[in-house]
């Protein structure tokens, strides 16, 4: 029988057992806001890096760096999350051990750097294992709670310790077997999981999860309007690129709303209703949020390029730009669009990333990923809601 989350042992804490998956009201707690904050620094330093890599012409290192360190942030960042929604106490101990992931993201947010221009992950990896062990720890204590749910946090706890050591390991291996060794061992973290959950699935509340993704997709999509300002003070200095700078900021800004407006209005929430969705849910949002955060990268790069600062071409530019905003479409479309939206919708947000791609052809930068995503957005807002939820989430 689940001690009631209500009463507190003698140590102050309360029994860890699953919440309520239909609670009334859940929202995001102060702590998980707090916790937010945090991966604003990471993604920040994750985006910049991204830029520097792409304005000097190094865009397959750089783009390897950044789908690896993007993995460590994102990953810790969801597993916080799922585990969050099914058994969030909310005592000093749960609070100590979040605050112990947000040190580890703080010392990973410190080696993305030399992750991007020396392929060193050491740092990266040791705040992940940090970030990882923490949550072993989270696992284990909801372990000794509630039976039902024991075989599938003692897996959980197993496995990511037992992953931790090969990370660790890893460190041992030369460049390139460490490289390939990071590859295998992202398979395995991603694994868990699913192994996890066939013991027995832990309870979720889709309106607080979807929450927490929409909160984190706001973060993401204000590094868009970062370089969006970024656009417009670099016009106050360069006169003859004034229009240009101008121009590019004002479409930006015009793009990332319209990204907002799309990634909102579906009901996010109908997308979780069985493990199977949760799984594509969480996982493909691995590339909606990295989209997200290269979108801002690939603006800062057109900036370069506007004001003679970047060593790719105007052409090659541009894709950095609309390669992110196709991927962002595409994959909120496919986890969140296509089962709650009708044949009109479902047809042009895909058409729409296919478009986009084709920005590159046009003089001005952006301006046709800016109008094909206000017209999405105009679509969007003449379609009815059905009485599946189509519409703005609520």
């Amino acid at each position: 029988m689940t001690t009631p989350p209500s009463s507190a042992s003698r140590f102050r804490l309360i029994p860890m057992a699953p919440r309520d998956p239909h609670e009334q009201g859940r929202s995001a707690s102060m702590l998980e806001l707090f916790f937010d904050l945090v991966f604003v620094v990471a993604v920040s330093i994750a985006s910049v890096q991204l830029h520097h890599s792409l304005t000097q012409g190094h865009v397959l290192d750089g783009l390897v760096a950044y789908g690896l360190v993007f993995f460590g942030i994102w990953w810790a960042w969801m597993n916080f999350t799922w585990f969050a929604t099914s058994f969030d106490t909310d005592d000093w101990l749960y609070r100590a051990l979040t605050i112990v992931q947000m040190a580890g993201v703080l010392v990973l947010a410190t080696g993305i750097e030399p992750a991007f221009t020396d392929a060193d992950y050491t740092l990266p990896i040791l705040g992940f294992v940090v970030m990882r062990l923490a949550m072993v720890a989270q696992w284990l204590r909801a372990a000794r709670t509630d039976a039902s749910i024991r075989r599938t946090a003692q897996v959980y706890a197993g496995g990511i310790a037992a992953v931790q050591v090969l990370w660790l390991l890893q460190l041992t291996l030369p460049e390139v077997p460490g490289l390939i060794s990071l590859v295998l061992l992202i398979g395995v973290e991603v694994a868990i999981p699913v192994i996890a959950q066939r013991r027995g699935t832990t309870p979720w509340h889709p309106h607080h999860i979807t929450e927490r993704y929409g909160l984190f997709t706001l973060i993401l999509l204000g590094e868009s309007l970062l370089a969006s300002s970024n656009a417009i003070i670099e016009a106050v200095h360069d006169a003859e690129a004034l229009g240009r700078l101008i121009s590019i900021g004002a479409l930006t800004f015009v793009a990332t709303a319209a990204l907002w407006w799309i990634y909102f209005w579906p009901p996010h929430h109908r997308s979780i209703t069985s493990f199977g969705g949760s799984l594509r849910y969480g996982y493909v949002h691995y590339f909606v949020f990295a989209a997200a955060g290269a979108f801002s990268a690939g603006i800062e790069v057109e900036i370069d390029v506007l004001t003679g600062h970047s060593e790719l071409s105007n052409p090659t530019a541009s894709f950095a730009v609309t390669v992110p905003v196709a991927i962002f479409l595409a994959g909120t479309w496919w986890i969140a669009i296509r089962d709650h939206a009708d044949r009109l919708v479902n047809t042009a947000v895909p058409l729409a990333a296919v478009l986009v791609l084709c920005d590159p052809l046009i003089a001005v930068p952006v301006t046709l990923t800016a109008v094909v995503l206000v017209l999405v957005v105009v679509v969007l807002v003449l379609q009815p809601p059905a009485q599946t939820g189509c519409g703005p989430a609520s």
